[in-house]
């Protein structure tokens, strides 16, 4: 053993209290001598990516014994991001920091010499990595799968389809009788969303960091490959680590976030990681403009998978094919093949025997979906820190767009005027006020899912300073930086300004001066209401730090 363990104490007071405490649990005299690892759960029964999480447990507490160490399992947060209705106190963000504080403190007050971290989900999966990056000791994360699509009217159909839908129903194209079908059998089971939505960016994303055995992210939740080949083996690899030295702060390293951010690009990944990766890459010390390195990569990475809603395959389809290990076999030369992993081995040597089985839905570099990355940063007077856009997912046709601004400070205020067809062709529509100090970065979902199965999605832009989910299709602008509610000169925009949008000169202002922004932002007069939040959440805008950094603590 390479040092000497964090639970392992000279005699004392303390060790014989907790020597003692752990007899009266049943433990043996060789168990408690044995390494402690935490199996950091975030199972509950209200997140279908992580309700099957407890039988994943124990299969890594099996891993852990049989090499040696005594496994105790503790619990985090795990919000479900389609399970918290989108509403002004959406928390799915602030949640993410409350994990990764939870992880610290289950972690650092047991002194735990070690940690399996099991999640799934958008904000579950980050907070875990956060966590990890932070405390700097032995870890592994073992991710618990998407759901298996289901069949509706003799088609595969997912998630995206059926939010898509809402458009057509309120438009009168689809019958109600019909979409109530879709939505019955849409959401098939265990598992995350089984697309290139949020939660299935961010595990792939950590598959390319090193952090998760090979193929993990793309593995569903009912296969069983995830018991015996990914989570009983973490168990394994867990304890190999702990003897022998080796931290996350090994493994999580500016290389290892170049590699996911390269990976992101690469499969069309949710505009969410431009969030979440640079605040792993902060709670890991690296301090960089991770967004430039996102906008410079997106010119030379191209898209080599097109998984919905970006494309007509989903993640079965990716698995089939040679899931994430084929591609980023593919991907190998643009990125650091030398990276070290948590089973012991390289990226390289992880990959090396993957096979591609079918071209079209894992391509090659000279054959890609499209010469330009899955995702795009956008700068311009009313960003000048960079805007986001899920680019694989926006029609050729809204390239470059010219429209009239029409402002909401509200996600509800922008839908009932969608609903009112207050919203035209033409339009550029502004949702401000959204993001972390605003309203904790509240997501512009519900307006972006409706407008997208309406007949005139493609002639409306979408420009917010919030969130929008990993699923976004369209010309939908996210994270506009610095927000609105620091003084961001979105708060300058008003009815009736001309925006003009080029996504590929990655560019988007509105034709306004620089001095006319300046007068409109001096007689700014908005203000935060603590009155109307809770306690926990005025706690989060208080201490929040900007979008760009990934709206860690303070």
């Amino acid at each position: 053993m390479k040092n000497k363990l964090r639970s392992k104490w000279e005699f004392g007071v303390a060790t014989v209290k907790r020597d003692g405490i752990l007899y009266g649990l049943g433990y043996t005299k060789e168990e408690i001598d044995r390494p402690y690892i935490a199996v950091v759960n975030s199972w509950n029964e209200y997140n279908p990516g992580h309700v099957h999480l407890r039988e994943v447990a124990e299969r890594v507490k099996q891993g852990i014994r049989e090499a040696g160490g005594l496994p105790f399992e503790v619990v985090t947060t795990g919000l479900c991001d389609g399970l918290v209705l989108k509403d002004p106190r959406y928390i799915e963000l602030p949640s993410r920091n409350l994990i990764a504080d939870e992880v610290e403190l289950n972690i650092e007050s047991n002194l735990f010499d070690g940690m399996v971290l099991l999640s799934t989900c958008d904000s579950i999966v980050p907070g875990h990595l956060m966590a990890a990056a932070r405390i700097g000791i032995p870890a592994v994360l073992v991710t618990g799968g998407y759901m298996p699509n289901c069949i509706f009217r003799g088609r595969d159909i997912g998630v995206t389809e059926v939010s898509d839908a809402i458009g057509q129903v309120m438009e009168g194209r689809m019958k109600r009788a019909c979409f109530d079908e879709m939505v019955g059998c849409g959401h098939a089971g265990q598992g995350a969303c089984g697309e290139m939505t949020t939660a299935n960016s961010m595990c792939c994303a950590a598959e390319a960091m090193g952090m998760t055995l090979p193929g993990n992210s793309t593995v569903d939740a009912t296969d069983k490959r995830r018991l015996w080949s990914i989570a009983h083996k973490a168990g394994h690899h867990i304890m190999r680590m702990v003897n022998e030295g080796i931290t996350t702060r090994d493994l999580i390293t500016e290389k290892s976030i170049e590699n996911a951010i390269i990976t992101d690009l690469a499969i069309g990944g949710s505009t969410n990681l431009l969030l979440h990766i640079p605040a792993i890459a902060t709670e890991a010390g690296f301090d960089r403009d991770w967004w430039k390195f996102f906008d410079e990569a997106s010119h030379r990475v191209p898209l080599l998978t097109g998984i919905s809603p970006s494309g007509r395959y989903y993640f079965k389809d990716f698995d089939a094919a040679g899931g994430l290990p084929g591609l980023l076999k593919n991907l190998l030369p643009l990125m650091h093949a030398d990276i070290p992993t948590v089973n012991g081995k390289t990226l390289a040597e992880n990959v090396s025997s993957a096979r591609v089985y079918n071209k079209d839905v894992i391509r090659d570099l000279d054959n890609p979906v499209t010469k330009a990355a899955g995702i795009a940063v956008l700068y311009g007077n009313i960003a000048p820190e960079g805007a986001i856009l899920k680019a694989a997912a926006v029609d050729p046709s809204q390239y470059q767009f010219e429209g009239v601004a029409k402002v909401f400070h509200d996600v509800d205020d922008a839908v009932a005027a969608l609903r009112r067809k207050e919203i035209t062709p033409g339009m550029a529509v502004v949702i401000r006020y959204l993001g972390p100090k605003g309203r904790f970065g509240t997501t512009a979902f519900a307006f972006q899912k409706e407008l997208a199965g309406m007949s005139i999605a493609k002639q409306v832009a979408i420009i917010t300073d919030g969130r929008f989910s990993g699923g976004t299709s369209g010309l939908s602008i996210g994270y506009v930086a610095p927000e609105a509610a620091i003084g961001g000169p979105l708060n300058a925009v008003q009815d009736g300004d001309k925006v003009i949008i080029d996504i590929e000169k990655r560019a988007m202002n509105i034709d306004v001066s620089d001095e006319e922004i300046k007068r409109r932002q001096a007689a700014v007069t908005w203000e935060f209401d603590e009155t109307k939040y809770s306690r926990f959440l005025r706690l989060f805008t208080r201490n929040v730090t900007s979008t760009a950094k990934g709206a860690t603590w303070i």
